[in-house]
């Protein structure tokens, strides 16, 4: 007899159980958030919410959407959303989706034609796989996360074995995420825009980017990293949410290189846009408002005191992790070696690499720090850790207290570790 459907399912929680990798939505009960993406902690902003709840009083639609963007969600107020953000990114045009999970989904799932190719770093977003799954492209195959060398090696020897590419007749979407939400590092978007240029110089090469968690926090009035490093006419399209560091929901992507007609295109097969309810007026109203709060410059004052919590940080937890066994806690090599350290762009996600991320975030919790531990699947094995992400809104004294509740946890692992050392040396 069959295993019933409920039995199969149980067999597959518990497995996960064993390997300490089931999932769970767990309510916080914790007092000091360093665990959201809410970076600038507009979320919380009082001045943001007034202004908020203003916009909301006299907006004439406020519930609902009325149905797709094709039957009747296309209302006045989407479209001059869409208008101001293609004009604050300086694209030469915007579409919205309800996340950017659909976004990334419908883009990779209908852009890249029969013959094409798709290249992505190794560490890019689930929503880019889901994507891939449903394309037509020829092949997709990953390169080393942020090492350029892999991706110059794949795409030469992708032209090599695909005539059609070197003759300008398929194309390579190539795609990166600006800022990883993971390991908080940053790709080398320059170099990668050279190789691709270099060796697909009749320009079917096209690089498109995930800017989610690096939107509001970097760039010229939080334009983001592509605008920081003045490449937008270098990128093919970049997708922005609006659910982390602006404090709202949904997303958008940016079309640069080419003309409306990427545009026109999703709107007609992205399927995700197509039957899904169009965005709701509030959250219209939401990013319009969180919109304003980067226009008028209050997003950069809080990204540049957010930058200072980021040092602050590094500066006072580096040198007591200096002395701690890496089998216990450490940082990333590249946030280890102070000298190395880019001042000009650091992250908030800072991984704390440990072997037993669930026991220090319990320990954290505990003591009233929200931090979440993350176990493969999300990161590879042997990559476990807790995340920390830092806020606008954190003040020195809980980062301090922070600091503080884990090397409490390092300390005490420590002492248990050489406990072992000395039995095992005694037997």
């Amino acid at each position: 007899m069959a295993p019933r459907l409920e039995d199969t399912l149980a067999a597959k929680l518990h497995s996960r159980d064993e390997k300490s990798s089931r999932r769970r939505l767990i309510l916080p009960n914790t007092t000091v958030d360093l665990s959201s993406n809410d970076y600038l902690s507009l979320s919380t902003n009082h001045d943001l919410r007034d202004h908020f709840l203003g916009k909301l009083k006299s907006a004439e639609l406020v519930l609902g959407s009325g149905g797709s963007r094709l039957l009747d969600g296309n209302t006045p107020a989407h479209v001059r959303l869409e208008n101001r953000l293609k004009d604050f990114f300086r694209s030469s045009a915007a579409l919205l989706f309800n996340s950017g999970f659909e976004a990334n989904a419908s883009f990779f799932s209908c852009v890249p034609q029969p013959g094409d190719i798709i290249v992505y770093d190794e560490y890019i977003h689930a929503s880019v796989h889901d994507g891939m799954r449903a394309s037509r492209a020829r092949q997709s195959l990953s390169f080393r996360h942020n090492t350029v060398s892999s991706l110059r090696d794949i795409l030469s020897r992708l032209i090599k074995e695909v005539p059609l590419l070197k003759a300008g007749r398929h194309n390579v979407f190539i795609a990166v995420e600006s800022l990883y939400s993971m390991d908080g590092d940053f790709a080398p978007l320059v170099d990668i825009l050279d190789i691709v240029e270099g060796l697909l110089p009749l320009g079917n090469g096209y690089v498109v980017v995930d800017e989610a968690h690096a939107t509001g926090v970097y760039g010229p009035q939080g334009r983001g990293i592509v605008s920081s490093l003045g490449v937008e006419d270098r990128v093919f399209s970049r997708l922005v949410t609006f659910g982390k560091a602006l404090g709202a929901s949904g997303a958008f992507l940016a079309v640069f290189l080419v003309s409306p007609i990427l545009r026109e295109y999703l709107i007609n097969y992205a399927r995700p846009l197509i039957y899904t309810t169009a965005m709701s007026h509030t959250t219209v109203l939401s990013i319009g408002c969180s919109l304003d709060f980067l226009e008028n410059g209050t997003a950069s004052k809080l990204s540049s005191h957010l930058h200072k919590i980021i040092s602050h940080f590094l500066d006072t937890i580096r040198p007591q992790l200096h002395a701690t066994p890496h089998s216990i806690v450490a940082l990333p090599s590249c946030l280890m070696d102070e000298h190395a350290l880019d001042r000009t762009r650091l992250s908030p996600i800072i991984p704390l690499l440990t072997p037993q991320p669930r026991p220090l975030a319990a320990h954290l919790q505990s003591l009233g720090y929200l931090v979440r531990p993350i176990v493969h699947p999300t990161v590879p094995k042997g990559q476990e850790r807790v995340r920390v992400c830092l806020h606008a809104g954190n003040t020195l004294e809980e980062v301090h207290g922070f600091i503080e509740a884990t090397m409490g946890w390092v300390h005490a692992q420590t002492a248990i570790e050489k406990g072992r050392c000395a039995i095992g040396a005694k037997l």
